[in-house]
């Protein structure tokens, strides 16, 4: 197979069947691992059902568990291994770094910190900006929040953000998703207001696009009069879409900058999971120009490539200077840490050396254009969006109705059985409600991308299956 495309999809009877991946599991013996269930509380998981492999060593897009079984990672874990495991520039930075000095304080200062910082301006533009250094990426989003409320003078303003989103699992990070994961359970956080998502194959304003005039984003604007402009301090939205599966049109992000522009609210861009190449650019709203900077934009996951936790409020000049001669009134012991910034340094080496920004853009291109096949020869799949090195496969029952294999955030038993028959392949996918998610590292050898997507072609009959039963369904009751 060359770099010219994948061209072993042309036919289905030339996909070869799909094998294990071959990289050896270390052979030096391992001790048993306590239960992991018995003494761990899991992440986004029922305790008693939770049954997972131990993952013991990875190296590039493959990892392998302590029965020496090796899995094709599909989706970067959790959307965060960009670099994929154990980057050796990453590991050897961590080591070099470990050796001189683990840990200083913010109050010190630290080299790794100021030059990850240093590198972050030039890489998006924020000439004159500064960055504020969080554990991850929801501390990231609640700290923008209180930047933005102290810069605008409106200490418990206002926050736009949006139904179908996604940042973080704090209290008050899920309060700003518009996800129904947390709020059973969250208490609420003030000042808050949700918009109508930009979900243009099931549009909230039964509209077409691009006959639309992107409605979505004028949305924006009239929650902002309706609110109060002098009672709104900022949006706060996802460029490219995150676990929710919400890919916005092109134009809404710019049109975003003008409404933010227009009432003189603050933007800030959540690049969590769509930041570090994951789409093709080094941040989602690059895609739109320098004209299409937000104010603040939020990072973590691929700051690291998920190798040390580390996030990021990266500031522009607009906010910094407000904090210029003012205390900042917040803090975190970890802020800045001397081992996470120095693995995002090599990191940031990583991406430019290697190339792996246009490179989730190339190979991206050719995973899209699979996915559009296996859409020809699978009714199943309803709907793919996405960009770069990140696909949303929306499963369905039904194309014309557009009836889901279950109502969400349920996740279908057939794409639970996808996942698991996946890994018995070699694979490991990521599922969500009714959407397939692909985000495999950006380092990901073309052979193994062919290997997934051949595991997948396999195992998309088990949702046909459910297209069968629904028209067979309709078919009995039409007869009665």
């Amino acid at each position: 197979m060359g770099e010219g495309g994948l061209t072993i999809f042309a036919c289905r009877h030339t996909i070869a069947a799909m094998i294990k991946a071959t990289t050896p599991p270390p052979s030096s013996p391992i001790q048993p691992a306590p239960d992991e269930r018995a003494v761990v509380m899991h992440t986004w998981s029922i305790q008693a059902e939770w049954n997972a492999p131990t993952i013991v060593g990875g190296k590039g897009a493959l990892f392998w568990d302590e029965h020496d079984n090796a899995y094709i990672d599909m989706s970067s874990m959790a959307e965060c291994a960009n670099l994929g495991h154990q980057h050796p520039l990453v590991v050897e930075a961590i080591r070099k770094q470990a050796e001189a000095m683990c840990y200083a304080s913010s109050a010190w200062g630290s080299r790794p910190r100021a030059e990850l910082a240093a590198r972050l301006l030039e890489r998006s533009g924020f000439e004159g900006g500064r960055v504020f250094f969080t554990l991850g990426g929801a501390d990231a989003n609640e700290n923008a929040i209180k930047l933005a409320r102290w810069a605008t003078n409106k200490p418990v303003g206002k926050v736009l953000t949006r139904y179908r989103s996604y940042h973080g699992a704090t209290h008050a990070a899920m309060e700003l998703s518009g996800d129904n994961r947390g709020w059973t359970y969250a208490p609420g956080t003030p000042n808050v207001v949700h918009a109508l998502p930009p979900y243009c194959y099931r549009c909230p304003f039964g509209l077409q696009y691009d006959s639309c005039g992107i409605r979505c984003a004028d949305h924006i604007a009239e929650l902002i009069e309706w609110e109060g402009p002098n009672t709104v301090s900022a949006i706060l939205m996802e460029p490219h879409a995150g676990s929710n599966g919400i890919v916005a049109p092109p134009e809404y992000w710019p049109r975003l900058r003008e409404i933010a522009y227009r009432y003189n609210v603050l933007l800030i861009a959540d690049e969590v999971m769509s930041g570090f190449g994951r789409v093709g650019h080094w941040f989602a709203w690059q895609q739109h120009g320098d004209v299409a900077r937000p104010d603040m934009m939020t990072l973590a996951k691929g700051l690291t490539g998920a190798h040390i936790p580390l996030g990021a409020v990266v500031v522009s000049r607009k906010v910094t200077e407000h904090f210029e001669h003012q205390m900042l009134y917040t803090g975190l012991t970890y802020s800045g840490h001397p081992l996470a910034c120095a693995a995002g340094v090599a990191a940031l080496d990583a991406y430019r050396d290697e190339d792996l920004i246009a490179r989730s853009h190339d190979l991206g291109a050719r995973l899209h254009t699979v996915l559009r096949f296996l859409e020809e020869t699978h009714p199943s799949i309803g709907d793919i969006r996405g960009q770069g090195l990140f696909a949303v496969v929306e499963m369905v029952k039904n194309r014309e109705t557009k009836e889901p294999l279950s109502p969400w955030p349920q996740t279908a038993p057939a794409l639970r059985r996808l996942v698991d028959e996946g890994r018995k392949m070699g694979v490991s996918f990521a599922v969500r409600g009714n959407l397939i998610l692909l985000a495999p590292p950006l380092t990901i050898e073309q052979r193994h991308l062919i290997q997934a997507l051949e595991a997948l072609d396999k195992l998309l009959p088990m949702c046909d299956a459910e297209v069968t039963k629904k028209r067979d369904e309709r078919a009995v009751g039409s007869e009665q």
